[in-house]
């Protein structure tokens, strides 16, 4: 990869969560970040005064992953502003949980354009443009594994992105581009306890023999493994950071 003091990381769905976590993560590892977001921009341009503010460098960027040209745009700006990528972290997603009998067409064309086609933006404009030895790392979800009920939809995205995931790999054969994924158990974040009962959050914490939710930090520590030198012969992979969850 380039010198440290230069490296550059997009990471989509930035602006709070996990995503936001992986940012602040990055940028205390010294890489550059693209905090990018969907909707409001003041937690984004919260977190880079935050970065700033600890001597980091950092930029939002409003894109709808969904779209590849904002995708390829945002992509155009980071190489403006920084001179090139080597990171993609394919973070954003959304997840609306509902049995299939019960399942309406737009819970499945959204999670499909974010989930699905929004990481194969990703992935195509990174293969396209990271500078070699760079890293990509997309995000899945343990469900696909536990196949609880209600998550059929966002599950089978997720199962699609892992599919790309491994193939990408193989693709970039000769540019010593890592291609992984992550996949949490639960985690402390919005989008997860979001219409959940305390009882049903208890539960699913002690689906793991750790007997607690993962924390934001804990996945980031995952993905600053996996674009940090020390993971640089993990290749091809799916990480199930769950805490042993089955």
């Amino acid at each position: 990869m380039t010198d440290k003091t230069s490296r550059v990381a997009i990471v989509t769905g930035a602006s709070r969560g996990i995503g936001a976590a992986v940012a602040e993560r990055l940028a205390g590892d010294g890489f550059t970040v693209v905090i990018n977001y969907s909707a409001s921009a003041g937690p984004a341009e919260a977190l880079v005064r935050e970065i700033e503010a600890k001597g980091g460098r950092a930029l939002a960027a409003k894109t709808d992953v969904s779209d590849a040209d904002a995708m390829r745009g945002m992509f155009d700006t980071a190489e403006r502003a920084f001179g090139g990528v080597d990171v993609l972290v394919n973070n954003a997603g959304i997840m609306k949980l509902a049995k299939i009998a019960d399942s309406d067409d737009a819970l499945f064309d959204q999670q499909i354009a974010v989930n699905l086609k929004g990481s194969f933006n990703g992935m195509r404009e990174a293969a396209r443009r990271l500078r070699d030895g760079g890293r990509i790392v997309n995000f899945s979800t343990s469900v696909v594994g536990t196949k609880l009920e209600t998550y059929s939809v966002y599950a089978a995205t997720k199962a699609a992105v892992e599919t790309m995931t491994a193939i990408l790999s193989k693709e970039l054969r000769g540019r010593n581009i890592t291609v992984n994924a992550v996949a949490p158990g639960p985690v402390t974040t919005e989008l997860f306890l979001n219409g959940k009962s305390p009882e049903l959050v208890e539960r699913m914490a002690k689906m793991n023999p750790m007997e607690r939710l993962g924390t934001p930090e804990d996945i980031a520590s995952v993905v600053a493994f996996l674009v940090g030198p020390d993971g640089g012969w993990i290749n091809g992979q799916v990480l199930r950071a769950n805490g042993g969850m089955v």
